[in-house]
């Protein structure tokens, strides 16, 4: 059966789609960009170690791979509006504990917990709930115009943040961070996203109907080599952000330089967003990638290896966050473009769930080995392999995907 809701237009310029964009800024700004900072700051107030610290943001990932799959059904049946809006809510009260503790078993529960709940909150229930509204075929537009809004999280909240803590240490500023959850994320999500009017019920929103398209995109090729290449974007993804933080500082930077150059990757990627959707339109998704993705090793040896000068630094953002921008598209549309149309929650959850794990492990291996070793030149060739690997297999899967395309509608 083909999806009924194809052809259901969904603009950029939508309440639907400014709302879900106002939500998400928020949403990932709270509970994945303040992170580094907030980390930051409890070692130097606590006296834990990075390692330690960093450990909570692993559990937490390993907590969302498991909730990817139920939570890309649920919306998949309809209930995206309970699930982004409870979970905003229990975000809230888990930064509130955060920020209350001294002790680390109640860190890792409210961290951890955080961490979980971006399974719920962050870009990949938000383009389930894109693609149920709009259909997959449809969901393109509204997917990339999502990004858009998402792109200045990190632009609006790293300086927020940062400011927070310096006007009310870092327990003030996750009180904070909860308020935002709890006033706007979950109010928003609430008001934006109405079940009566996702249209896409069709054969894949039933339980049978959905793991039988599961089961098909796990026996195709192009799912295994996307899942690859994502979980090595992932793992570069995570550390680079939850590290470049105190790297930037290690190679002598100022704190408020770093802050400075990590705030231009959010209109960097919002401009590589604006760039497809205005020259890349009828470019298929896997002829995007297959170019972009080839920047990604060229700025981890830029940011390894460059020059200590802000420009350059700076210069290297701006292309890492543009290509991170468009990857973030062709995350969203990858499943329909090269998998199936169908049960998009699903099929993009069991996606997710390696490169929940990888972004889980990813950092703590990183803190590890800055422990062990004492700087972050390890860490970097590591990443630098990593984004290597995600080119090749973005390649292949560009190749087998040519060979069999993505499921037949039905």
């Amino acid at each position: 059966m083909a999806d009924i809701a194809s052809s259901v237009p969904l603009s950029g310029k939508s309440w639907f789609i400014t709302g879900l964009g106002v939500a998400q800024i928020a949403s990932w700004g709270s509970l994945y960009y303040s992170f580094p900072l907030v980390a930051k700051a409890m070692e130097a107030d606590l006296g834990w170690n990075k390692a330690l610290i960093y450990g909570a943001a692993t559990a937490g990932a390993l907590l969302s791979a498991l909730l990817a799959i139920p939570v890309g059904q649920a919306i998949d049946r309809g209930h995206g509006r309970i699930v982004m809006t409870v979970s905003s809510v229990i975000a809230s009260a888990l930064l509130i504990l955060w920020a209350l503790t001294d002790n680390v078993v109640l860190f890792y529960a409210a961290a951890g917990g955080v961490g979980a709940l971006q399974a719920a909150t962050l870009y990949e229930p938000a383009f389930a709930v894109v693609a149920r509204r709009a259909g997959p075929s449809g969901a393109r537009d509204g997917i990339t115009a999502l990004t858009l809004w998402g792109g200045f999280a990190s632009t609006v909240f790293v300086p927020l943040v940062q400011w927070l803590m310096d006007q009310f240490g870092w327990r003030g500023a996750l009180e904070v961070l909860a308020a935002v959850n709890l006033v706007l994320c979950a109010s928003i999500y609430w008001l934006v996203i109405d079940p009566a009017r996702d249209a896409t019920v069709t054969e894949a929103a039933g339980s049978n109907a959905s793991r039988s398209y599961l089961r098909e995109a796990l026996v195709n090729p192009t799912f295994w080599w996307l899942a690859v290449s994502f979980t090595a974007y992932a793992a570069t993804f995570s550390t680079l952000l939850l590290h470049f933080y105190p790297m930037m500082i290690e190679r002598g930077f100022s704190e408020h330089a770093v802050v400075a150059a990590m705030s231009l990757i959010g209109p960097a990627q919002v401009a590589g967003r604006i760039a497809i959707m205005a020259l890349g339109r009828q470019a298929s998704g896997k002829r995007i990638g297959s170019f972009v993705v080839i920047f990604f090793p060229i700025a981890m040896a830029l940011f390894a290896w460059a020059p200590a000068e802000f420009v350059v630094v700076a210069a290297t953002a701006v292309i890492y966050g543009a290509a991170n921008g468009i990857m973030t598209i062709l995350r969203g549309i990858a499943i329909p473009e090269m998998v199936s149309k169908e049960a998009y929650g699903s099929i993009n959850g069991a996606l997710v769930v390696p490169m929940n794990v990888s972004r889980a492990v990813a950092p703590l291996m990183a803190a590890a080995l800055w422990t062990a070793t004492g700087d972050y030149s390890g860490t970097m060739i590591a990443v630098l392999a990593l984004s290597l690997l995600m080119v090749a297999a973005f390649w292949l899967a560009a190749a087998s995907s040519g060979r069999s395309g993505p499921a037949k509608d039905r």
